[in-house]
This record gives C-alpha cells, structure tokens and sequence, in this order.
C-alpha cells in the first residue's frame, strides 16, 4: 500500500466495517423474530403433545412483577408469563378469551396460557406481531443508527496522530471521546416493541436501563477499538516499510557519492601534475590539446560524478579516450591503449567512472619504458567488460592502499548486486567489470 493511499481517509471500508458492526449488533432482533414466530406456529400444531388444552375465557390481572393471571368465571386462574405479557401489551382489565394446557410439574400448580384467541371482544391476529408494514422500516432505522456511530468511532478512533503526544495518550483520550460518544448513543438508541410496532428512545423510557441496549452499545465500542488497533498497526507497520526504504535509497546515494568523491582529488592531482610538465616543456600544441582533454575528463565527471545511475558502455569509453591520450602525451611512444569493443556492446551499461582508477593504476604500479612499452587492453568477454595489462614490476614499487579497487567493487555491489573480478598470475593483471543489458 502506498504512503499517499494510507493518508487517505478509507472512507468506504470504514463504511462497509460500520455496516457489518450494525448487522451483527441488531442480528438478534432479527433472529428473535423469526425464533418468535416459529415458536408460535409450533405451539399451535403441537399443543396436544405437550398437555391437556383448554379454551377459557376471563379478566386478566397483572403483579407488579410484570406477570399475570387470567381469571375465569370459575374462579379458576391461569398464569401469563412476563414475557407474552410484554409481547402481547397485555393490560389490567382485559377481556381474554384463550388457550391453556396443563403443564404442571408438581401439584397445585396453574395451567399457562398457550395463545390468546380473543381480547376484549375481537380475534387476535398474531400475525400483526411479525408482519406489520413498519417492520423492515423499524430494522432499516435501527441498523442505519448503528452503522452512522460505528462509522463516526473509526473515524475518531484512526484519525492521524499529531504533535509530539505519547501513543498512549492518544489512544486512551480516543477511547475516552469514543466511550462518552457510545454512552450518548445509548441513550438515543431505538427501542422497539414489536408487539405493538412503537418505537422510543432509551431515554423516553420509564426505565433507563435496557441490558439488550446496553449489551449492542458495549458490543459496537468493543469492536471498533479492536478495528482501529489492528488498523492502526498496519498503517504504523506500512508507513516504517516506506520510511525504511527511503532511507535505504539515501544510504545507497550517499554511499555512492561518497565512493566517487574519493576519485576525484586522486584524479585532479595527477592531471595537474602531467599538465605542468607539458607547460615546463613549453609544448604549446600539446598543451592546449591535453587541456582540451582535460576539460572534456572534468566535465564527464562533473555530470556523473554524483550521478547513482548507469551510463552506456559508449559514453564510458569515450571518457577513457580522453583519459587516455593525457598518459599517451605524457609517456610519448612507451604506453599503449588498445580498446577494441564490438558495437552491440557499446549499449550495454555500467557504473560511470569504471575505468578511471584502473587506467590510472595500470600507469600507477608498472615500469613504463621505451624498451618495454606498457601495453593496456580494453575488451568485452562473457558479459564482462575485461581491462588487463601486463605485471611489469617498479623498481621501487609503490604500496598500494587498494582504495580504488575497494571503491570500485562497493559501487558494483551497491548499483548493480555484483562484484568485479580481479585476476593477477604474476604475468598479467585483470580486472573484470560486469555489465547490464539496457
């Protein structure tokens, strides 16, 4: 995931969380329904099976409890349980014509009330409970009110973290901005009472303390600050993956530049040297051309030297051309530069500034004379671009650092994940540069 799409609000999924919280926090009601409804048809199919059923008619009368007893023209009374009562907005007084069967688990005890068939002088319609016309109208508000404070949690709850503030902080203020929002909530909730189809508010009610409320609000505040930790730590995960590779990238340029830094004053002093020797010798000619040439060798290297990409085979070789011909002025007729590269390599691509220190250490470490002319072979084989000069040992031979050699292989290793070859039989020294298809 890119950083510019974390900093984004994801609206839609914190959409599409906030739904699927609503659904689950009002899925009982929706099941309790269809459970109700079930329940009822089989208590009307297999109220045989399960006792003795009688159809009776009285005046029913509730406790305080919220149950009731209907008592007939007999006297006899048969026990309403809470819940029908508060299904069926059973009320003092009412006229009831019913079903009763006789569950009695031990002596004495009243029948129950199985259906109501008649109150007040009209037939009861039970389905009136289940299919009212408002019914999905109800389900729709209470799962819209759900969805709209789950959504306004997660917002709250992964909004980005500002200032210098400790996660902690941030996270139990959050919480505690989400719990004041969840309590408010709770008292706006819908309550619905099915059996009569009316809606309120908790906070319309006589009683504050519904647990089915309170166990929907608790359950939604619970999930949305699970969602936002997990959400929280792979955005914080995402954003350390990028910033890591950031760093990786400035690593690797500062590496680089500082690797090719390293040539340069090498470089600049020994053009400075050969360029004085020609001034001392009054060579005017070959003055003004090897300043050419110089200025050509700075000015590439100028433009690549900072340069962390890489440059075509046939820009390389140039530049060795004109690196060259500064040591061919300055050894006249006793050093010698054979460069003979197919065209369809010439494409192929390096690190700038490859050949510099192995021209200038080919000069560095050998004797170079008019009987014994050194000899500098530039060509491509396998894929490798090869540089090799025969080993003509100093008279006082010079204690090389390896520097260049080290800076060279750490560039190859950083731009292109290989390293160069360096072979030395006694008899020759090569060094072998890979190269990249472009």
């Amino acid at each position: 995931m890119k950083l510019k799409q974390l900093r984004k609000s994801p609206i839609v999924s914190y959409t599409l969380v906030a739904l699927a919280i609503s659904l689950i926090v009002n899925f009982s009601y929706m099941l309790l329904m269809v459970v109700n409804q079930s329940a009822e048809v089989r208590g009307t199919k297999n109220s045989n099976e399960r006792g003795a059923v009688v159809v009776t008619e009285g005046v029913i009368c509730l406790s305080v409890d919220g149950f009731g007893y209907v008592i007939d023209s007999k006297g006899d009374s048969i026990y309403v349980d809470r819940r029908s009562v508060r299904r069926l907005d059973l009320v003092n007084g009412d006229v009831l014509k019913i079903e009763a069967r006789d569950q009695a688990r031990y002596e004495g005890a009243h029948p129950t009330m199985s259906r109501l068939l008649v109150r007040n002088g009209k037939e009861f319609d039970y389905g009136s409970l289940y299919n009212s016309s408002d019914q999905w109208e109800v389900i729709l508000y209470q799962i819209l009110f759900y969805m709209f404070v789950s959504l306004l949690l997660l917002l709250i709850m992964t909004v980005r973290r500002t200032g210098a503030d400790p996660v902690w902080t941030s996270l139990f203020a959050r919480a505690g901005v989400a719990l004041l929002i969840t309590t408010g909530a709770y008292f706006l909730s819908p309550v619905t009472f099915y059996h009569s189809g009316e809606t309120k508010l908790v906070c319309q009610l006589d009683n504050l303390l519904d647990f089915v409320v309170m166990l929907k609000c608790l359950f939604m505040l619970a999930v949305v600050l699970l969602y936002s930790q997990i959400y929280v730590l792979v955005y914080q995960r995402q954003q350390m993956l990028i910033e890591n590779e950031q760093l990786q990238n400035e690593n690797l340029t500062t590496r680089y530049n500082m690797l090719v830094s390293q040539i340069n004053p090498h470089f600049f002093f020994n053009s400075l040297n050969s360029l004085s020797m020609l001034v001392r010798e009054a060579d005017t000619k070959r003055a003004l051309e090897y300043i050419d040439q110089l200025s050509y060798t700075f000015r590439y290297i100028t433009q690549n030297g900072n340069n962390a990409e890489l440059v075509p085979l046939s820009e390389e070789l140039k530049f060795a051309d004109a690196y060259c011909y500064m040591f061919r002025i300055r050894y006249a007729d006793k050093i010698f530069f054979d460069i003979d590269v197919d065209e369809q390599y010439k494409g192929y691509l390096l690190p700038a500034l490859s050949l510099q220190p192995l021209i200038g250490n080919s000069v560095k470490h050998n004797a170079i004379t008019s009987k014994n002319p050194l000899h500098v072979t530039i060509t491509v084989e396998d894929g490798y671009l090869v540089v090799s000069n025969p080993v003509r040992p100093l008279l006082e031979p010079q204690v090389g650092t390896g520097t260049g050699l080290q800076n060279l292989n750490s560039r190859y290793a950083l731009m292109l994940g290989a390293e160069i070859v360096v072979e030395n039989d006694a008899e020759h020294f090569t060094v072998k540069l890979p190269l990249k298809r472009a």
